[in-house]
């Protein structure tokens, strides 16, 4: 599997302790499949690094925007990793918990309408690396260092725009219904 991650740093040797504990998937190493995607993560000038997984051997865990995605990204939010994993793959959530400042997280709403929330927007899949028996299996190809152009931030500020607007929308509806 052909695997992206962008950083302001070449990185051969990925460190999977240094990512944040409670991300989407828990502590490990972030990458997307998506090029195209890798490209909007960054700022200004940055390097993609482009890595080989071998994903022979490796629990895999492959999970989709449902109910089930929902609750392990919500016990990984609590330190609680709910299941042995070499790696896991799914949905990207992060943006849209915090975009939310808090209202899927705290318990406001319930399971559907969170998940609901969730599903709004484009779907970008990530890939973590969780332990060292995956990190050696992951191979480092190279890193190409990119400028990103003014029509890329426009791109991700018009998607973000759309976002808050059927975000709104779906909140406004949600509590409506509970009225």
């Amino acid at each position: 599997m052909k695997l992206y991650h962008t950083s302001d740093a070449i990185i051969e040797h990925p460190d999977i302790r240094r990512g944040r504990v409670n991300a989407d998937f828990g502590q490990g190493f972030y990458l997307t499949p998506d090029y195209e995607f890798s490209c909007r993560w960054t700022n200004r000038d940055a390097y993609i690094n482009e890595y080989e997984l071998d994903m022979e051997g490796l629990c895999v865990v492959e999970l989709a925007r449902d109910a089930d995605w929902l609750d392990y990204i919500m016990h990984n939010r609590r330190r609680q990793d709910l299941r042995e994993a070499d790696v896991v793959m799914g949905p990207i959530a992060n943006d849209t918990i915090f975009d939310t400042m808090g209202i899927i997280s705290s318990g406001f709403l319930a399971l559907q309408a969170t998940l609901e929330l969730l599903q709004i927007g484009p779907e970008y899949r990530q890939v973590v690396i969780k332990t060292d028996r995956a990190n050696e299996q992951l191979r480092w190809i190279g890193a190409k260092q990119v400028q990103v152009d003014e029509a890329v931030f426009e791109a991700r500020r018009q998607e973000a725009l759309e976002y808050q607007q059927l975000f709104a929308a779906c909140m406004q509806r949600l509590t409506e219904d509970t009225e």
